[in-house]
């Protein structure tokens, strides 16, 4: 069976889902240890959220990326992840879903999350032939995200570097083991892009 084109797929339980983001370590550390953002944390801007572990580790160069040393697991209400999506537009104008650049770039401004939907990756990074979720928090999302949402934060960038190493060293197995259990996740009605 293939996998839907566009499908959310994540660590989840019946009340939160977990979502992975990667920073430097003065701003990661602090979290990880807190379990909450510190005031650093820019509350104003907009800060993408990606419930795909394979994907973060694309985007942050396995915590090697400067800037990206540490690499968040962020568990969040599945009731804020799911406001999110159902307030949000997508992040680039599709002929056929949106009327007109004109209506897209509208609703663009007015909300506050933004899907987009990157190709996922496999063990070793390479593009799979479906797509996986990144979504962007801004204004009233970013800020409940990071002060209501929020359930728990750890650093999992002790999990990240090991199983990169296995990868290297040809032990996929191994590594496939170790990566968060990810599954389906029933997008909301209303999530740009869904299915």
């Amino acid at each position: 069976m293939t996998a839907p084109q566009h499908e959310i797929r994540a660590l989840h339980t019946d009340t939160t889902v977990t979502v992975y983001q990667a920073y430097s370590p003065a701003l990661g550390l602090p979290a990880a240890r807190d379990g909450r953002f510190p005031p650093a944390w820019k509350r104003d801007r907009m800060t993408w959220i990606k419930p795909s572990f394979l994907w973060m580790m694309y985007r942050c160069g396995w915590a090697a990326k400067e800037g990206q040393e540490t690499v968040l697991a962020v568990e969040i209400s599945r009731e804020g992840f799911d406001w999110a999506l159902g307030n949000a537009a997508l992040s680039h104008y599709e002929r056929g879903v949106h009327p007109d650049r004109a209506t897209w770039q509208r609703s663009l401004r007015g909300a506050p999350a933004r899907v987009q939907w990157d190709p996922e990756r496999d063990l070793h990074l390479n593009r799979l032939p479906y797509r996986s979720l990144q979504l962007g928090l801004s204004g009233e999302a970013s800020r409940r995200y990071a002060d209501e949402w929020t359930v728990a934060i750890r650093d999992v960038t002790p999990l990240a570097r090991e199983i990169h190493e296995l990868a290297r060293a040809g032990r996929a197995d191994e590594a496939i083991r170790l990566l968060p259990p990810e599954r389906a996740y029933p997008a909301p009605t209303g999530t740009p892009g869904a299915g």
